[in-house]
């Protein structure tokens, strides 16, 4: 276990718990007048459930969520050419890696480090290489992004992320391995499939993926499980704001759907 980054991902964690629990605090509801209240909004919302009207200061558009998964498609792929090479062809590590490895506390390998978890931390990056190259293909051959903003932070947050990401895969093996085109921008109520349980079902499958390559890690990952936290609220936070907005803005919203996980939130 690596208590450096299990801690360093477990601060996101709390973060976006802490600002999911103030989102359904009723004096922390934004009234557009500014103030601390309205500011938290400024950094939580994006997109359709960014009030128009709002300051449009330190803001970007929505259509830059694509930089994400180019850089962890450039990011997640080299780490992943690395790894490959050092677990297959006996080839060392880069020296920065090895350096990053002893920062944290994993400089050589374990004498009971079994052969299987090197291959569930190769797995786990090759799924997450895939993951990002199939998001990177719907930002630019599916998605329609309308008009809508993400806050600064919100953008290096999502850099930082996927960067992140791959680099706490990595750190689980020790350093010696081996010796569209627009069509239309409004909004409609979705039908079927998970939408029949839950607002936002894409949100709920990411969670589910990111869950799915805790198992392969082991259970007894305790780092990639704060990952899995970190995901979670993140996640729940963007549900919730979405929900609402559904709710919101199409009276006949279906009353027996959740934000998030199906019949529990």
């Amino acid at each position: 276990m690596l208590p450096v980054l299990a801690a360093a991902w477990s601060l996101p964690a709390v973060a976006f718990l802490a600002a999911l629990l103030l989102l359904r605090a009723p004096a922390w509801r934004s009234d557009g007048r500014g103030g601390v209240s309205d500011l938290f909004h400024e950094l939580i919302r994006y997109g359709k459930t960014r009030p128009p009207g709002w300051s449009l200061n330190y803001l970007v558009p929505k259509s830059w969520f694509t930089h994400f998964y180019v850089v962890s498609v450039v990011w997640n792929g080299s780490l992943l050419y690395w790894l490959f090479r050092a677990e297959f062809l006996g080839e060392s590590l880069p020296s920065w890696i090895q350096d990053m490895h002893r920062a944290l506390g994993r400089d050589s390998q374990s004498e009971d480090m079994a052969d299987s978890e090197y291959s569930s931390a190769l797995l786990v990056l090759l799924l997450l290489w895939l993951h990002s190259c199939r998001r990177l293909a719907e930002c630019l051959w599916t998605s329609v992004f309308s008009n809508g903003f993400i806050h600064i932070v919100q953008y290096y947050y999502g850099l930082g992320f996927y960067i992140a990401v791959g680099s706490t895969v990595l750190c689980q093996v020790p350093t010696n391995v081996r010796t569209g085109k627009v069509v239309r921008l409004g909004y409609d109520v979705p039908f079927g499939d998970w939408f029949e349980s839950v607002s936002c079902p894409h949100y709920f499958a990411e969670l589910l993926i990111y869950v799915s390559m805790a198992i392969m890690l082991g259970f007894q990952n305790v780092t990639w499980w704060c990952v899995v936290m970190c995901v979670l609220f993140n996640q729940a936070l963007a549900a919730v704001l979405s929900h609402e907005f559904y709710e919101k803005n199409f009276h006949s919203y279906p009353k027996h759907r959740k934000a998030f996980i199906p019949h529990v939130f």
